[in-house]
């Protein structure tokens, strides 16, 4: 089956679609013997030969991970500061996987990681509006009043306002002078459930994301990964408005 041929490199883990396309335009990809330039040309994976550098590049198989990111790692390929980074965390996969959206340094929680570049610019599009659930201890009690306005939507201290937040009380923290939240946003503003507790006067305390895209941690223990199962993967897909697809999974 033909496709776009900046797809193709980012199906192969050359690198993102967009990088693809600037390793294209600059001339650094070949196609059966020919450096090709154009960004609408398409090639057959089962046919032709495409060459970037050195390299002869095949279709990878597609691979899908639920991690169970723990603090302390960015959800980057790399840090200029010297971080340790969740890729860190995924051993012996056999291709290169990309996080799907951020989780903050601090932030723990359900994290996707896959080579599908499709599914993943799916999921991270606004305008997908993907819903991510997320545990939120506050330093304090909240009141109606706090509820109310993540609901309503809270206006952020760079003068923007958020989309309204599904948002329940799970009661008092176990030492009785915090509380817990459960907030549903579909927003990927930085740092945002801390921006809006911090806009109503609250410091959060402690921040988990226990759902992303109807994918829950379950038993799943911190700092460990497993492979979505044909259900998720479905579920998934659907979310991102894509057509179902088999895991095909790896051990």
């Amino acid at each position: 089956m033909e496709m776009r041929l900046q797809r193709f490199l980012a199906q192969a883990g050359v690198a993102s679609r967009r990088k693809s396309e600037e390793l294209i335009t600059a001339g650094r990809v070949r196609v059966n013997g020919k450096v090709v330039t154009e960004l609408g040309t398409k090639v057959d994976p089962r046919k032709d030969q495409v060459v970037v550098g050195d390299r002869h590049l095949s279709a990878e198989q597609h691979v899908y991970l639920l991690l169970h990111k723990p603090k302390g790692y960015v959800t980057t390929l790399s840090d200029p500061e010297g971080r340790p980074t969740v890729m860190e965390l995924v051993k012996n996969v056999g291709v290169r996987l990309y996080p799907v959206g951020r989780l903050d340094y601090n932030t723990e929680g359900v994290l996707l990681l896959t080579n599908d570049g499709d599914l993943a610019h799916a999921l991270m599009h606004p305008s997908g509006e993907v819903e991510k659930t997320y545990h939120v201890k506050l330093r304090g009690m909240a009141g109606p009043d706090v509820l109310d306005a993540f609901k309503k939507g809270v206006t952020l201290d760079d003068g923007t306002l958020t989309a309204p937040a599904k948002v329940t009380d799970l009661g008092k923290a176990g030492d009785g002078n915090n509380s817990w939240l459960e907030v549903t946003i579909h927003e990927g503003k930085n740092r945002q459930i801390h921006r809006m507790a911090e806009s109503l006067g609250y410091q959060v305390a402690k921040l988990q994301r226990v759902r992303y895209a109807g994918i829950e941690l379950g038993s799943l223990k911190l700092g460990s990964y497993r492979a979505l199962v044909d259900r998720e993967l479905e579920s998934i897909r659907k979310v991102a408005k894509l057509k179902p697809k088999r895991t095909g999974r790896r051990k």
